[in-house]
């Protein structure tokens, strides 16, 4: 059976726990990270020499980032559905999942960083602002691009939307205006549709 390390508020693990459940795949997933611990211990390091999560076993086929995971399942699992089977079409998806990660995660956590993981005495509050202003901007380029469609290509729900759902909800979640992004917002409801995003996506901040 698929096994999955990582804590499930983790944006990271909540992609690829998103990801079994739009697959339908059973997994066995072990609490590991932050309080929990286990990602520095001498076993989970010989998996992850990075000691992050998530990481998983599929049958001694073990795997880390969460990008590359979601890729991976999608195409194993869910081909010509999640991983579009054309490959200019699937690229498409893919730019997507990287543009998350480089583009649009950074100002997002720095803004999650520093409000929920910050105690109040500590935060900086210039650099919050800051990010605040960057996540706008950024995200402004998704907005844009959700004008006129539903997903983000392929006019369906492919393995390009996850990475960008657990982002997305997290920024509005910190408190920033939906109507700033009003397409990003009716998107991030789309999302909210699909029950493992409600399930694994939609949480308390942690």
């Amino acid at each position: 059976m698929l096994k999955i390390w990582g804590r499930t508020t983790s944006s990271n693990v909540q992609k690829v726990l998103w990801c079994c459940s739009e697959l339908g795949l059973d997994y066995e997933r072990i609490d590991a990270g932050l309080h929990f611990g286990v990602n520095k211990t001498p076993e989970y390091l010989t998996m992850n020499p990075n000691a992050v999560v998530p990481t998983i076993d599929d049958d001694g086929y073990i795997l880390w980032e969460s990008n590359v995971i979601v890729r991976y399942l999608a195409s194993r699992h869910g081909a010509g559905r999640l991983c579009p089977n054309d490959a200019r079409e699937r690229f498409l998806c893919e730019r997507w999942m990287d543009w998350q990660q480089t583009t649009g995660w950074p100002p997002v956590r720095t803004v999650f960083q520093g409000l929920i993981r910050t105690p109040p005495e500590k935060r900086d509050d210039k650099a919050i602002e800051a990010a605040r202003k960057e996540g706008f901007r950024v995200l402004k380029i998704l907005d844009d691009h959700l004008a006129d469609r539903d997903f983000l290509e392929t006019g369906a729900f492919t393995m390009g939307d996850i990475p960008n759902g657990p982002c997305i909800y997290r920024w509005f979640a910190l408190g920033n205006s939906r109507d700033d992004l009003p397409n990003l917002a009716r998107y991030h409801d789309r999302l909210a549709e699909r029950p493992g995003f409600r399930e694994h996506v939609m949480l308390p901040l942690e």
